[in-house]
């Protein structure tokens, strides 16, 4: 997949764009579905499947105070679009001058001389420009006058429900990683470099990795049966998200216990899929109390897991990658 950073960097227009623009955090179904629309139509007109996308978040820009905590990393995102078959990915910028631009100039300048804008791909909802004025029967106005075809879809939902990222912030929120399985079509997960901590679970006899990630969006605090990937390697594990309320921590931090491993990981990478959500934070009343907590949590999570198989993104989007996603 071609990423364009910058719209200077197109000297030339993208022969037959089939083009989707959208923020598209989360990469859920939904967003699969469109993904799915546009390549399908590239390829019927020998043309080329693009994804128009702003970084940073646009809301991040206009009103940072309303912005949302982003479901994935920038990084994430873009190897998740291109797991999705796509050609080219276009990270435009968000600026202030780009926010003040009318969706006419928008479509004309950007879409059409720019891009090479032949179909045009949006959901039912979809608004962009100054205020929000490139709504859909602008777009269809603006299809015909300036010779691009359009189509726009209906919500994409299953089981009655519509796919969004905000109905994924609301699972995460409650800590329901298993139920949000079926929203993103795939296992949520963060990605960590692991950092020194406090060494309280290698005093107890669980040695954790204490991660640090960049991810925006976290499951709720608690503790969880998760899959735990090391370079090629997965594990089965324990992680905790919270305070640590036993030992007063104020910091909220990310501590992944391996069962059955013993190497060092500081400095390294590691990939965690959330499976199952098994219990909140406690305060114990003594490490002894603590420590048989613990027990029975990598007991419950070992059940959990050896029946369990985590989904990956390119089990069902693979595009000859062969990169774990």
């Amino acid at each position: 997949m071609r990423i364009v950073r910058s719209l200077e960097e197109l000297d030339t227009p993208i022969e037959g764009a089939v083009v989707t623009i959208g923020n598209f955090d989360g990469i859920h179904l939904g967003h699969r579905e469109i993904f799915r629309k546009v390549v399908d139509k590239a390829r019927a007109i020998g043309g080329t499947s693009v994804v128009f996308t702003f970084v940073p978040h646009p809301l991040k820009v206009l009103n940072p105070e309303v912005a949302p905590r982003l479901l994935n990393t920038y990084e994430e995102k873009e190897r998740l679009i291109e797991a999705s078959c796509i050609d080219v990915m276009i990270c435009a910028p968000f600026t202030g001058d780009l926010a003040q631009l009318s969706a006419s100039s928008f479509v004309e300048e950007v879409l059409v001389s720019k891009v090479g804008l032949a179909h045009l791909i949006v959901g039912y909802d979809y608004a962009f420009g100054r205020g929000r004025e490139g709504n859909v029967d602008f777009l269809h106005r603006k299809a015909k006058e300036l010779g691009f075809s359009m189509e726009v879809l209906r919500p994409v939902a299953g089981e009655g429900t519509v796919y969004s990222s905000t109905l994924v912030r609301r699972y995460l929120a409650a800590g329901d990683v298993k139920g949000v399985v079926r929203l993103l079509g795939r296992h949520f997960t963060l990605e960590g470099r692991v950092i020194h901590g406090a060494n309280r679970g290698q005093k107890l006899g669980f040695p954790t990795a204490n991660l640090l990630t960049e991810k925006e969006t976290l499951p709720r605090p608690g503790v969880y049966a998760v899959k735990v990937k090391h370079q090629e390697e997965s594990f089965d594990g324990v992680m905790n998200i919270g305070f640590n309320p036993t030992f007063g921590t104020e910091r909220i931090s990310l501590e992944v216990h391996i069962l059955d491993f013993d190497k060092d990981l500081y400095g390294q990478d590691l990939r965690v899929y959330f499976v199952e959500r098994l219990r909140d934070e406690k305060v114990f009343t003594s490490v002894a109390e603590l420590v048989q907590a613990i027990e029975q949590d990598i007991a419950v999570s070992r059940r959990i897991l050896a029946r369990s198989r985590v989904i990956e993104y390119r089990e069902y989007l693979d595009c000859g990658t062969g990169k774990p996603l």
